[in-house]
This record gives structure tokens, sequence and C-alpha cells, in this order.
């Protein structure tokens, strides 16, 4: 069975989408690869007849396979590994890392992976805060995470994550200097459905379905 850059981008969506909390359907794939609805029909075909995912006959719910998530996790690893070198070794801003990683990620070899283990290591978390494993809405939320948008006006909080996958929220947030790490307050929730935001000294005003794709560490009330 030959594994082409097409059916490893199409089990790494699966598995970013399980990773994001949503229900995998052929629909959430063509939204998620911005692909036609008969690309991903005959994907789905050629990925459930190589074994690589299963597709449940009553709700069309796709899962991985266990070959199809080593696949998966094998891409997110080294994605995860490509996006800690370009900006911890070549100082790549961390809004550009996403889709460099994106191209890069099929080209890496076991050896040169090994070398990259070895030169960064394995256990900080990505440019946006996100983590390999383990990195569910449910998993953070036991961690006592929650988004920007659920704080109460008031709170304080740290920023642990961004969505890396909006540029333009990225290079957006990053003008602000919102990143992970950065200390946040929520000074007022308004009626147009923004946030007063304050960063240190400076306040700014930030749409409620940005601030919801912002995991936060919420600080303990004094």
């Amino acid at each position: 069975m030959k594994i082409t850059v097409s059916k490893e981008n199409y089990l790494k969506a699966i598995a970013d989408l399980e990773t994001e909390g949503e229900t995998v359907i052929a629909a959430t794939l063509a939204r998620w690869l911005n692909v036609s609805a008969p690309a991903v029909t005959a994907a789905i075909k050629r990925l459930k007849r190589d074994g690589l995912i299963r597709v449940a006959p009553d709700s069309g719910q796709i899962s991985l396979a266990n070959e199809g998530r080593e696949i998966a996790h094998r891409l997110l690893y080294r994605h995860y590994l490509i996006e800690r070198m370009l900006t911890e070794v070549f100082g790549m801003e961390w809004y550009k890392v996403h889709e460099e990683a994106e191209q890069l990620e099929h080209a890496v070899s076991g050896d040169f992976e090994r070398k990259l283990i070895e030169k960064l290591g394995t256990s900080a978390t990505c440019p946006h805060g996100s983590r390999v494993e383990n990195d569910t809405p449910t998993v953070r939320r036991q961690r006592g995470w929650v988004t920007l948008s659920e704080l109460p006006v008031n709170a304080q909080g740290t920023v642990t994550s961004v969505y890396e996958r909006d540029r333009q929220l990225l290079i957006y947030l990053d003008e602000l200097g919102v990143r992970p790490g950065a200390e946040l307050k929520i000074e007022a929730k308004n009626y147009d459905d923004t946030l007063t935001i304050r960063l240190t000294d400076r306040p700014f005003q930030l749409g409620n379905s940005a601030a919801a794709r912002i995991w936060m560490k919420p600080q303990a009330a004094i």
C-alpha cells in the first residue's frame, strides 16, 4: 500500500479534528481541508479500502484505524518538531511556522526526526502552546484551563495556547503582544460581542469568536 501525501493529509486532518473536539464526518473534512465534497468522498473510499479508517454505517462518523492513527501521529509529531525548529533554531515568526510545517512535515526522514529530537527535546510545547498528545478541549479543561471568552469580567489569566490554523488571527495577536505566556485581564464584555482586555498597561478589544480560540490558565482569586 502506497502512503501518498494526500492520504497523509486526510489522516492528519482526522486526528486534528479529534483534537479540536469535532465530530469527524465527510462535510467536516471538506471544510477543514478546503476541498470539494466529491474529492472527500473519493478519499474516504480509498482510506477505508486500505484499512486506515473506519466509517460508522449509521452516522457516517469517521475514526482512525490503528495503522491510520500511527501515520497521523507521525505527521503530527514531525509537524510539532518542525514548528519548534523554525522558531527556536531559525527565529521564524510564530505566526508563519504552521504553514511552513504543513509543507515540510511530509519530507522529514526518520534520521532527521531523530536529530530534531536530540536538538530540541520533546517536553516543550509548540510555538502556539499546543502539545502533540492529550490536548483535546476535555483534557485542557481537566488541567483547569478555559477559553479567554469564558473568563468573567475582572478575571485574569495566562495565555497557554492559541489556535494555530488562522494566520490572520495570529498576526493580529502578535501585533498586540498576545501569545503563550502573556498575562491578560478581562475589563469588560461589551454589547457588540467584543471583549475589552488589558495586557499590562494597554487595553484592546477582541471579538468573542477570536477570544474563544485562546486558551487561558486563570489566576486564583485573591
